[in-house]
């Protein structure tokens, strides 16, 4: 249920949810690149462009045509640091209110 309050609590923050939406948007462009390059279907274009993303790389899948290649390339310098602050901002948000209710808590 913290989990829960957490994103609530990041949603309602202006600043946090631009960087949301700009995760989103970097999300989409990859899916809707790959499904069109490479003629996956919408959740492999989106189970890969996360597991690039996020430098997981499991390999299982990986783009065969010449565009789908460049694209990976210019993907991966644009999107990646959007998605590791995304995450990290994600988990700081979430430590600081668990360190929060913690605080109230003891009190």
């Amino acid at each position: 249920m913290f989990f829960i309050k957490t994103l609530i609590s990041f949603l309602e923050d202006a600043e946090y949810r631009s960087l949301m939406l700009t995760t989103v948007i970097i999300l989409a462009m990859g899916t809707l690149t790959y499904r069109y390059l490479e003629g996956w279907g919408w959740i492999d274009a989106l189970y890969f462009s996360v597991v690039t993303l996020t430098t997981i790389g499991y390999g299982d899948i990986t783009p065969q045509t010449d565009a789908g290649k460049l694209f990976t390339i210019f993907y991966i310098f644009t999107g990646i640091g959007i998605i590791l602050t995304f995450v990290n901002t994600v988990y700081e948000h979430y430590a600081d209110l668990r360190s929060k209710s913690k605080n109230a808590n003891d009190n």
